[in-house]
């Protein structure tokens, strides 16, 4: 080996021994002719002492050297001059006198500063481009840390438990029911395509019929989806299933994992049981299935308030089967014209034609709708949001979803100027997890005239439901669960169909698929079922996700080694590319470039 040590292992304990030590130049200083390094591994830093007068071989190596080149030291550990510790470092009391210096590499002068503070500062593109030196600064090697430990908690915690990792096809068949995907062509069956598999889902399940019971993988899976902050064009995820078992042992287990994982890495204990919370509550209260419960803010229903009320945008809305919702901003009073526009037009994304509003400041309640409300419609508004001097109160007309959906958002953007303005906190290390559960088994797709499945296809009815399937499918219950944390959805799953008429009877009845299709996508699968499939369920943790919130950033670039930008490039490596004439014969296939 190169080094007796890493660069953050010695301390005055080791004081007069010789060691041997590789890195990086993180710093290098002339004091006096007396050079010295700070030298660098992906453990810490130690001090290297050269004496160009004692040593002209050293000298005259490191007279060539910059910041960022490799260089290996062999030297004696010593104390140093009084007053120059370092206290910030595990081996600030020590430098290492340095008797040879070799250098295996001169670094070029970095595009930008490697240092955490400065590099935060650095445009996201450039440094995509030079991920490479990225990855160098602290902040970044820390993440790729935690990443590992996680999925090693992981792994021992599934093992504990009488798991067994399955590595499932990346090639899959194309299944277009689902997000877009990424196909791959045939070159031995042309005009045939693969396509990358979206998720493991269809394969954990067949290993459930194959008598495996308990499996899991870090599969890595691809969508051909538009890029955010929280989504990848390729991702990795915690996917696990097993065979006899209900929605009360997925929770039992996959708390535990996750309690896991924080005790791992994070030395925090998580209380379990965690909070369960029905879709529709969580609809009502936060606006969104995936809440923030670190703050209040919640969402209050005034349809029965405003159903003969004067106001006819809220008395019509309410006849026509919708519903009106407010949310108090509480303080927020102070609110500029700006911030208003920017809250409307988020509103507006929503379906929303507006975004009516009311202040109350200096003893009355300031807006051009306030007039048609009478005393008793006021009375219930200040009774039920508790309204005093400088609130904002946010109203919502809309048919349900909607204007669930519509104040969803503006509480979060409020708590952020809220925030802003110092006068709300948001713990960031406060892990407020709930599992959302009986979402609706189907949704009802006005463009394509028929059901979609909420989650997919697999997923099983809840029991006492099972018998609306046919009569009414949107109040059908799935045995659905969603694990959330502070307004992130962290992972989902379901108990899934086993039996393979209900099955069919979910894929040709309810979704309106042709049998045909059926057969060609999934008969594979309803084949498997007729020979023994045990009841079973199952759920996939976003890795990616998971560890952006073990190391307190909101981008999963950041905890992900080579990530695609929000423009699906790899910057580093210049991908994608067009390829040659001739690699395109190969594969069968012609393309048309859309002109710009």
């Amino acid at each position: 080996m190169m080094r007796s040590h890493h660069c953050a292992q010695l301390t005055k304990t080791d004081l007069g021994q010789t060691v041997s030590l590789v890195g990086w130049v993180d710093s290098i200083r002339d004091q006096g002719g007396i050079i010295f390094i700070d030298l660098r591994d992906r453990k810490g830093v130690t001090q290297i002492k050269l004496e160009p007068n004692s040593n002209a071989d050293v000298g005259a190596r490191a007279a060539h050297l910059k910041s960022e080149s490799v260089v290996g030291v062999t030297g004696r550990v010593s104390l140093r001059p009084a007053g120059t510790a370092n206290p910030n470092l595990v081996t600030g009391e020590i430098e290492v006198d340095a008797t040879s210096l070799v250098v295996h590499n001169i670094s070029e002068t970095p595009p930008f500063p490697l240092d955490d503070a400065s590099g935060d500062k650095v445009n996201e593109d450039l440094r995509l481009t030079y991920r490479y030196l990225d990855l160098r600064r602290p902040k970044m090697r820390r993440n790729l840390e935690v990443r590992h430990r996680a999925t090693k908690s992981v792994r021992d915690y599934f093992d504990a438990n009488d798991f067994i990792e399955v590595e499932t096809p990346a090639l899959f068949k194309s299944t277009p029911e689902g997000a877009r995907e990424y196909l791959v062509p045939s070159r031995v069956h042309p005009g045939q395509f693969y396509a990358l598999s979206q998720s493991p889902q269809q394969f954990k399940q067949i290993l459930m019929v194959a008598g495996v019971e308990r499996y899991f993988q870090i599969a890595r899976c691809f969508r051909d989806e538009d890029l955010r902050s929280d989504r990848q064009m390729e991702f990795t995820q915690i996917d696990a299933e097993m065979s006899f078992i209900e929605r009360e042992d997925i929770y039992c287990l996959f708390e535990g994992m996750l309690k896991k994982v924080w005790k791992d890495v994070l030395d925090v204990d998580l209380p379990t049981p965690f909070p369960r919370l029905p879709y529709k509550e969580a609809m009502n209260r936060f606006g969104v299935d995936k809440p923030d419960t670190r703050f209040a803010l919640e969402l209050v229903d005034f349809s029965d308030v405003f159903q003969h009320s004067k106001f006819k945008v809220f008395q019509g809305t309410i006849a026509s089967g919708g519903v009106v919702k407010a949310i108090n901003a509480k303080g927020l009073a102070d609110i500029t014209q700006g911030e208003i526009t920017d809250l409307e037009e988020i509103a507006k994304t929503l379906g929303a034609k507006g975004l009516a509003y009311i202040k109350s400041e200096n003893g009355e309640w300031k807006s051009p709708i306030v007039k048609f409300f009478s005393d008793a419609e006021k009375a219930e508004l200040t009774k039920r949001l508790n309204i005093v001097d400088g609130d904002l109160v946010f109203f919502a007309a809309a048919p349900w979803e909607r204007a669930c959906a519509i104040l969803g958002r503006i509480r979060l953007e409020a708590a952020q100027l809220l925030v802003k303005r110092s006068r709300l906190t948001i713990p960031a290390d406060q892990w407020n997890f709930l599992w959302v559960v009986d979402f609706p088994l189907m949704s009802y797709d006005e463009e394509q005239g028929r059901y979609v499945a909420t989650h997919h296809p697999f997923t099983a009815p809840v029991v006492e439901d099972a018998a609306l399937l046919d009569s009414d499918p949107k109040a059908v219950r799935g045995q659905h669960y969603d694990i959330v944390l502070n307004g992130t959805e962290l992972g989902g799953g379901s108990i899934r169909i086993h039996q393979p008429g209900i099955q069919k009877k979910i894929f040709e009845d309810v979704l309106k698929i042709p049998p045909d299709l059926v057969e060609s996508r999934f008969g594979y699968m309803l084949r498997a079922f007729q020979y023994g499939a045990p009841p079973h369920g199952g759920i996939a943790f976003g890795l990616d996700r998971m560890v952006a919130l073990l190391c307190g950033t909101t981008s999963i670039r950041d905890v992900i080694a080579f990530p695609k930008t929000q423009k699906a490039q790899d910057l580093m490596t210049q991908s994608p590319t067009p390829v040659t004439p001739k690699h395109l014969r190969d594969l069968h296939i012609q393309t048309v470039v859309p002109q710009a």
